[in-house]
């Protein structure tokens, strides 16, 4: 279906100029919409594997604030700076 849009707005203007009266006409229009093959859809899975580190950055992405401030109580370096930074931020903000 897709191609026989495709070649008609592609198709030489004189062509298309002749070919008009046939699609004005009755009989020709049925057949073209009948003759045309019922699309199929087929599902393609892919599989994706995620490395370690970019699962841990996820994580990280994902992780709520209480669980930040409970790592970071922990004494977890990445949690805490980023507790700092977030905190400069407001104090910017203000």
């Amino acid at each position: 279906m897709v191609s026989a849009i495709a070649s008609a707005t592609q198709s030489d203007p004189t062509t298309a100029t002749q070919t008009r009266p046939m699609a004005r006409s009755a009989t020709s229009s049925p057949k073209s919409t009948q003759s045309q093959p019922k699309s199929t859809t087929s599902t393609t899975m892919d599989t994706v594997q995620i490395s370690s580190a970019a699962q841990a950055a996820l994580q990280e992405a994902i992780e709520t604030s209480a669980q930040t401030a409970k790592e970071a109580s922990s004494g977890d370096h990445q949690a805490q700076r980023l507790l700092a930074k977030e905190a400069a931020a407001r104090k910017t903000e203000q």
